[in-house]
């Protein structure tokens, strides 16, 4: 069988140096060999972005499994459901509940109050205010409010740093975090409650679940609120309350946190005439996926009224910002809540946002989020 084809790579290190330093470039330049490449990153890698691809990783769950994925190298998201793959299905089962539309609109206000719990400023960098802004929403939707802000906030802060700052270790900081998420759960098994934590903690493991989808809730929501602030800023005429879904779909389309989905073969696998062993990395992209020309219309382009046209729905497989299958993300309705109230809240006395410098460059990490800064002043329309 062919060979896959791969990317330029080096002698030694294979593609492991362009990967920690301009992955999203060598991403683009495999996509252009075809739709499966391979990569050397220490192990073998077979990169593949097109919707049969991503339909056969996504279901295929035998085959690729989770465990040895690259989430096990991150501290903050080894463990939990991420991580499961034997019983994956009943455990989601029992953790769907708390995370569903209509227990979440339960929680709706009680977001909102500490969303707007300091005041807006007339400039902002977009990038720091949407970090302060989902840290408040989360620790209300998950503690009502409870949780120590300062910790929660040092806890979560090396995810907003590239590699290798997410994966180092950090005993003290995660011993101190979860004897504070300890005592809360305690609290709402003697006390009851309402808030997630509460659902949470009545299931084995729950409080370690809490820990991770707080983790993988946090720079994913934060980083595309403020690229949704950026392209308002710099196209006002989107800027209006019944136009703001388009905006966010646009926006995860393009700059899809989880930009590059990872999973492991359980098995020697030939598929679209390459043999691909046991072992290796497979991956999938949901950046390249997003943007592929042959399914997407102005696929490079920030172009939200796709999402207004009657009878559009995006290409099967190709729109993947929360993954897709039995395992798309559990925190989906959670972000949309807090997406959607942070951007009504930034337009509701008038004003809208105009861009005065920053620093978009899409910046790949354990998620993908914008260099910043990103700042913007709300002016009058």
């Amino acid at each position: 069988m062919p060979a896959l084809p791969e990317p330029t790579r080096q002698p030694f290190s294979g593609h492991l140096q362009r990967w920690a330093g301009q992955p999203l470039a060598l991403l683009q330049e495999g996509a252009a060999l075809g739709p499966l490449f391979g990569l050397h990153l220490g192990l073998p890698a077979v990169v593949g972005h097109s919707p049969a691809w991503n339909r056969r990783l996504l279901t295929d769950l035998d085959t690729f499994r989770s465990a040895g994925s690259f989430s096990v190298v991150v501290p903050y998201l080894a463990g939990g459901i991420i991580l499961t793959d034997q019983g994956h299905a009943e455990r989601r089962h029992a953790l769907n509940p708390p995370f569903s539309k209509r227990s979440l609109e339960l929680l709706r206000a009680r977001v909102r109050g500490a969303l707007r719990a300091e005041p807006l400023p007339t400039t902002l960098d977009a990038l720091a205010w949407a970090d302060r802004a989902v840290l408040r929403m989360l620790n209300a939707a998950y503690f009502s409010g409870d949780f120590d802000p300062e910790l929660l906030h040092r806890f979560l802060a090396p995810l907003r740093h590239p590699f290798p700052v997410p994966a180092l270790p950090r005993p003290l900081l995660f011993a101190r975090f979860g004897r504070e998420l300890q005592r809360l759960a305690q609290m709402r098994l003697l006390h009851g409650g309402d808030d997630l934590l509460h659902h949470l903690a009545r299931w084995p493991g729950g409080v370690q679940e809490t820990r991770v989808s707080l983790a993988a809730g946090h720079d994913t929501t934060t980083h595309t609120l403020a690229w949704c602030v950026w392209h308002l800023a710099q196209q006002p005429q989107w800027a209006q309350p019944e136009t703001l879904r388009a905006v966010i779909r646009e926006t995860l389309r393009l700059y899809p946190p989880g930009w590059m989905g990872s999973r492991r073969l359980s098995r020697d696998l030939e598929y679209s005439g390459h043999r691909l062993p046991r072992g290796a990395l497979a991956l999938y992209s949901p950046y390249l996926s997003g943007r592929d020309p042959a399914l997407w219309a102005h696929a490079d382009t920030f172009w939200p009224e796709r999402w207004l046209e009657e009878g559009f729905t995006p290409p099967a497989w190709s729109y993947l910002p929360f993954g897709g299958g039995e395992r798309v993300c559990l925190g989906m309705h959670l972000a949309q809540l807090m997406l959607e109230e942070a951007l009504l809240w930034l337009l509701e006395d008038g004003r809208t946002p105009r861009a005065l410098h920053g620093d978009p460059t899409p910046r790949p990490g354990v998620t993908l989020g914008p260099a910043g800064p990103l700042v913007v002043e709300r002016v009058f329309s």
